[in-house]
């Protein structure tokens, strides 16, 4: 998909705090180009657990729709 044809969903900045050894692992891979940024692993790792997780109950909520 051509950049100019993605649609940008509303992002909110926040601060966490992780061990030094996830953030380690995490530049490893940022260094391989498996993964953009630290931003996009926590985006993905966070997405990933919600979806593994909870993905029965939180699609029942209604979590996963597009806000308009």
């Amino acid at each position: 998909m051509n950049e100019d044809n993605k649609k940008k969903i509303p992002m909110k900045n926040i601060t966490i705090n992780i061990p030094d050894l996830y953030d380690k692992r995490i530049q490893w891979l940022i260094k391989r180009k498996l993964i953009p940024s630290r931003s996009e692993a926590i985006r993905t790792a966070l997405r990933e657990f919600l979806h593994d997780e909870y993905n029965t109950n939180l699609d029942l909520l209604g979590f996963f729709e597009k806000e308009e």
